[in-house]
């Protein structure tokens, strides 16, 4: 999160309850990528917790270099490609669609092209006011295209997905990422992550509806078909 460490290993806490709820929903092992989604924001939001005790405690200074560098690799490597791919694998391979294939392409050719910046630039955390501002002196051209890409893969594959309620995950992370693009745009790799917890109760909702398919919360539209997308 990106106020404190406190802010931060709390959301952790909070975020490894809810995906441990979440993972309890499942009755596939092709649900436990999505359902594991709060358990790696609880990673990160962690992670992040000990950013901040590096940055403002010189006690945890050694631990600055490396917590930077996983929260990162979290945020810009794993996410992108994590959240296509974890979507897809709820559907049958017969119900995907084009664009959710290309959705997926799209997001491991930005987690490769970040993964390769992470290795290869140099990048450094500091505390701004409330923040935690991330310095990454990537190739700014082909960085501002990236940003793009990587918006697209996680923002995007919700919509195109036939699950149930599903369009509660896409709408939380479009919204989430407009407000801090227009409010925090210099803090978006921290701040985006503070909506972590309203995306990961919107996880297990989805599951729900999606393991209880004929139960009054989880029915869409009148005529739609009761029978769930199940993929083994």
């Amino acid at each position: 999160m990106c106020f404190s460490a406190t802010a931060s290993f709390g959301a952790g806490v909070i975020l490894t309850g809810i995906g441990v709820a979440s993972i309890r929903k499942t009755n596939k092992p092709s649900q436990k990528l999505f359902a594991s989604i709060p358990l790696l924001f609880a990673v990160q939001q962690i992670t992040e917790g000990f950013v901040w005790l590096s940055l403002s405690d010189p006690h945890y200074a050694s631990l600055e270099k490396v917590t930077t560098y996983i929260f990162l690799f979290i945020a810009q490597v794993i996410w992108p490609a994590f959240v296509p791919y974890s979507i897809m694998q709820l559907e049958p391979q017969k119900k995907r669609n084009k664009m959710e294939y290309f959705l997926l392409a799209l997001g491991v050719a930005v987690a490769t092209y970040l993964g390769y910046c992470l290795v290869n630039f140099p990048v450094k955390a500091q505390i701004e006011g409330l923040h935690i501002s991330y310095i990454q002196e990537y190739p700014y051209i082909v960085n501002r295209f990236s940003g793009i890409f990587y918006v697209m893969a996680t923002v995007l594959p919700p919509f195109f997905s036939r699950i149930p309620r599903m369009w509660m995950l896409g709408s939380s992370i479009l919204i989430s990422y407009i407000i801090t693009a227009v409010f925090y745009s210099d803090y978006v790799v921290s701040v985006w992550c503070f909506f972590a917890s309203i995306i990961s109760i919107s996880i297990y909702v989805i599951l729900f509806a999606f393991n209880h398919p004929n139960t009054q919360y989880s029915r869409t539209k009148k005529g739609s078909s009761d029978k769930p997308l199940v993929a083994s």
